[in-house]
């Protein structure tokens, strides 16, 4: 897999995990303590917006506590050195990525760093606490909102992956679960494509039947080492 020339990496919460942010949904199905329809819903935000903004508040308060781990610094350095296309899809929301210092990025589900104002549709980065009701900087409304992609929203940049996808000669998935949609069926899209398939995760996903090849084992070590027979 070392001879490939456009390549499009996925990671999921299984990456930032090593740097101690919590994956989305833990073994009993919470997230931080809450069911993921409390506070990752459009209807949560319009029952109860206080608790959707706290939530998101300390989550994004959170990623001052954490650092980029050795598999976001390898992609990085994939992202400066690869002379082919790349594009790192991530289904995260910190900022991990780019603090290490990748450019080529979409986050597919938003970003915590990130206002949504819902009444002029205007985005701008914001670090800042949300929850009490600051005017949106462009329209004065206040009407800002996490602009993180709920459950039942459109993910962002979806044609965008879909030619990447379609033009991939390698596709590499790295720790995710493989059971959250439309992610879970890049796989597929891939390999009709005639893309090489990779997964590296902590144990076999949901969709590992699909992959060529799946490496077991910690993002922060598998990471690097294929990064660097990529790249050799």
């Amino acid at each position: 897999m070392t001879n490939r020339r456009n390549i499009v990496v996925l990671t999921g919460a299984g990456i930032s995990a090593e740097s101690g942010l919590a994956t989305f949904r833990g073994p009993d199905g919470l997230w931080e303590g809450h069911r993921v329809e409390d506070v990752c819903t459009p209807e949560a935000l319009a029952r109860d917006p206080v608790l959707v903004h706290r939530f998101y508040d300390a989550r994004r308060a959170a990623l001052a506590h954490v650092t980029p781990n050795p598999a976001h610094a390898a992609l990085a350095r994939l992202d400066a050195a690869w002379p082919g296309g790349l594009l790192i899809v991530t289904q995260n929301v910190d900022d991990l990525h780019e603090r290490a210092g990748a450019r080529r990025m979409l986050h597919m589900h938003g970003e915590l760093l990130s206002a949504l104002c819902t009444a002029c549709g205007r985005r701008r980065r914001w670090d800042g606490p949300m929850g009490g009701q600051p005017p949106c900087p462009a329209c004065d409304t206040a009407a800002l909102r996490p602009d993180i992609v709920f459950f039942g929203e459109m993910p962002y940049g979806m044609a965008r992956i879909e030619q990447a996808l379609a033009t991939a000669d390698l596709f590499v998935s790295i720790g995710t679960s493989g059971a959250v949609y439309p992610a879970a069926g890049f796989v597929r899209t891939a390999r009709m494509h005639g893309a090489a398939t990779l997964e590296i995760n902590l144990e076999p996903s949901q969709g590992s039947a699909l992959f060529d090849e799946t490496r077991v084992g910690p993002a922060g070590v598998l990471v690097p080492k294929w990064v660097e027979a990529v790249l050799a």
